[in-house]
């Protein structure tokens, strides 16, 4: 019988072991952590409102679970500025330790807490913004719209204002990040003339200057980007001014939305805007969260609701399928890349930069069968459409 010598001995254990942890499975979490940060206080706290309450109503729907796994949803107020957003998310990624961030609503915030968010290998699963940073020379691993690229509803706009053929738009847009990404994509798009192009600050409310020069510019159609609270005043001055007679009013999703409905009401009627979803599509997914969430919440969602709901369920899709293991953060990535996920939209696919390729539809507003003033999908505007950053994406090794 061959002796072996203490040292060898203990030197042969050791190996075992090592072999022995090399061939344990990785092992899953006890549970899903999601720092959901977003604006809830001021103009935009009800855009907010709507993502927080759309990702509890999937929440809801998965039974508390993500993958298997209890769901903790840490909620917190960027209450619109960088700074106060990106000291929260700070916090949220480092002593937190939250497993997803999602919820933010500007693109100034969402630049502003990007690196924290990257830096600590955090994945964020956007419910609404959707920076041009993000989707080109910016783009990082760790950031998914579950939404779409800012430019993208205002480029098929501009398409509907060029292909209905008016010959002169005014511009409106708040000056910051998502404002100028929002009037790129509309003249990317419509080749006519800009008869006024103004970007006001985001916490103006009054519009009296803007609408003088729109009525001395010749305009036959406005166009704005103004989302919340900026909305719904800059309507109810544009009606109230007369100009509505003249001129056609269009927007983005964000603008004509059920939010700024609510708060404006009947001028809002034939106002046309464009989205990549709406409450009266009819796939499954989107008929139960749309009835649920009236149920739940006494109103029609929004775009931000049903992106809210969306990023929960692609969050809930990717931990089934890494199977809780939220370690592997490469095999993470590629069960968000791949989607599988029923969306409220429809088909749902990534872009190589982790933004969405998808479907543009353009909306009207007008009475429903029940008398409501809200929208109704009219047609597609573009297939399939991917944002203009693309190519400028060299997207960096996790």
């Amino acid at each position: 019988m061959k002796t072996i010598g203490f040292k060898s001995l203990s030197l042969t254990l050791a190996a075992a072991a090592a072999c022995a942890l090399l061939a344990v499975p990785a092992q899953a979490a006890d549970k899903v952590k999601v720092g959901l940060l977003s604006t809830l206080s001021g103009p935009g706290a009800g855009l907010g409102v709507d993502i927080r309450d759309g990702f509890n109503l999937a929440v809801k729907h998965s039974g508390g679970k993500f993958g298997g796994l209890p769901v903790e949803v840490i909620v917190a107020d960027d209450q619109a500025k960088p700074d106060a957003a990106r000291q929260t998310a700070d916090r949220l990624v480092k002593q937190e330790k939250v497993d997803f961030m999602t919820g933010v609503v500007f693109s100034n915030v969402m630049l502003a807490v990007g690196k924290p968010i990257f830096d600590s290998k955090t994945f964020y699963i956007s419910a609404n913004a959707g920076p041009s940073q993000f989707a080109g020379a910016d783009c990082n691993p760790y950031f998914f719209s579950a939404s779409y690229q800012n430019d993208n509803m205002h480029e098929a706009v501009g398409k509907t204002v060029q292909d209905k053929g008016f010959k002169k738009v005014a511009l409106l847009a708040p000056d910051y990040p998502a404002g100028k990404d929002a009037l790129a994509g509309f003249k990317r798009y419509f080749k006519g003339d800009i008869a006024m192009e103004s970007y006001t600050p985001l916490s103006q409310l009054d519009y009296g200057a803007e609408l003088s020069k729109m009525r001395a510019s010749g305009a036959d159609a406005v166009y704005i980007f103004l989302p919340g609270g900026l909305g719904i005043n800059f309507i109810k001055q544009f009606v109230g001014a007369g100009l509505s007679k003249d001129m056609t009013l269009f927007g983005p999703g964000f603008s004509g939305d059920e939010d700024v409905i609510r708060a404006v009401g009947e001028p809002m009627l034939g106002m046309f805007n464009t989205s990549q979803w709406g409450h009266d599509m009819q796939n499954p997914a989107n008929k139960r969260f749309v009835a649920d969430f009236q149920k739940d919440y006494g109103r029609l969602p929004t775009l931000y609701a049903a992106q809210g709901y969306d990023a929960a369920r692609l969050m809930d899709a990717a931990v089934r399928d890494v199977k809780g293991n939220l370690s592997d953060k490469a095999n993470l990535r590629k069960a968000i890349a791949a989607a599988k996920f029923d969306s409220v939209r429809g088909s749902f696919k990534f872009n190589s930069n982790g933004y969405p390729i998808q479907d543009y539809y353009l909306r009207v507003i007008t009475k429903d069968a029940q008398g409501r003033i809200t929208n109704r999908t009219l047609s597609t505007v573009f297939k399939n459409h991917a944002d203009a950053y693309v190519g400028l994406c060299k997207m960096p090794a996790l």
